[in-house]
């Protein structure tokens, strides 16, 4: 599995990943940003956890499970 912590939250671009990042940020699920989100609203996805008012994340359980039991 990815090098991904034990606890603590992912912003989406580390989620999806972002090849023209400095480093590159490889994908963890490979999907698009407009997949992701279509995801959360159809519930696919999880839902994110607001941490500001301009800062969305979602816990690295959450996304450990989601890869354990298959992204669909």
């Amino acid at each position: 599995m990815h090098m991904l912590p034990d606890k603590g939250f992912l912003r989406l671009g580390q989620i999806i990943g972002n090849p023209k990042a400095d480093p590159p940020v490889t994908q963890i699920i490979p999907v698009s940003k407009s997949t992701w989100w279509a995801g959360v609203k159809s519930g696919r996805f999880l839902k994110p956890v607001k941490l500001g008012p301009r800062t969305t994340a979602w816990r690295v359980e959450d996304i450990r499970d989601l890869i354990a039991n298959g992204v669909s």
